[in-house]
């Protein structure tokens, strides 16, 4: 295919990615500049264009967490992460219609990803990746983390189970302190620090579905346990590009916190 071809159906991805979105119910999971880069009413540039095709492509442009690799398996890594800030929203699905990833919004609001940022200076705040999301049990509890993601099943109540969800977001790393960040005008927003953690990593494409992700930690635990690391939380998932990426593109990371 040509590049004036490529450049050419690109743009037409855009118009209907970004009539996809408007129509959608779902809320994507990574928090992307979409306003104007998907915008119906923008002018496409060739730059433009070919930013959309590293999206499409699976290609990772913004700020990730630093960490040091301690070790590293054919299965897994064991990374050491350097303390950071977060800005987190808690909620139960069914506030969303059911929808696991209805935090998003409230948090692309709050960084400004969709429009006027929802802080108090206000300040637009850079995208980073990956979004990260816990679910914990029913019961209407918070659970104090100190990994970025926790998932656990709970009954709620009448037996039924009701998972509660928190999505974070990492803010850039120039924000070293909690009080440094733009404070949220939404309630539902909580910005706190993060220490320095450990977890076995293991890294893998495609769509993240609870099958596989399950799979996934059943397997790393396993190998952990087995290579005597102690596992001492929950697992988290971690998805770096948005819902558009071909799937075989996709960079997702299932990670155990461990000792």
């Amino acid at each position: 295919m040509s590049l004036r071809r490529i450049i050419k159906s690109s743009n037409a991805s855009i118009t209907c990615c970004s009539s996809l979105y408007i129509r959608s119910n779902s809320i994507p999971y990574h928090h992307h500049p979409i306003h104007s880069l998907l915008s119906t009413k923008s002018q496409h540039t060739p730059f433009q264009s070919f930013s959309f095709m590293g999206l499409v492509f699976g290609k990772i442009s913004v700020e990730t967490p630093k960490y040091e690799v301690i070790k590293s398996t054919s299965e897994y890594e064991i990374r050491k992460y350097a303390p950071c800030v977060v800005a987190e929203v808690t909620y139960d699905p069914s506030q969303f219609k059911e929808n696991k990833d209805g935090g998003f919004m409230v948090l692309a609001n709050y960084i400004g990803a969709l429009g006027k940022p929802q802080n108090t200076k206000p300040e637009k705040i850079a995208m980073t990746a990956p979004v990260i999301t816990m679910d914990s049990g029913g019961g209407g509890e918070k659970i104090a983390m100190t990994a970025p993601v926790v998932t656990k099943d709970g009954g709620g109540e009448d037996g039924k189970k009701n998972k509660i969800v928190t999505m974070q977001f990492i803010l850039p790393a120039l924000y070293g302190k909690a009080e440094e960040a733009p404070k949220p005008t939404d309630e539902r927003v909580v910005i706190r620090e993060e220490g320095e953690r450990k977890y076995g990593v293991v890294k893998f494409g495609g769509v993240a579905s609870e099958e596989v992700v399950k799979e996934k930690v059943e397997k790393l635990k396993v190998s952990l346990e087995t290579d005597g690391f102690k596992v001492v939380g929950d697992y988290l998932l971690a998805r770096y590009n948005p819902p558009w990426t071909i799937p075989m593109f996709r960079t997702n990371e299932v990670m155990i916190p461990v000792e």
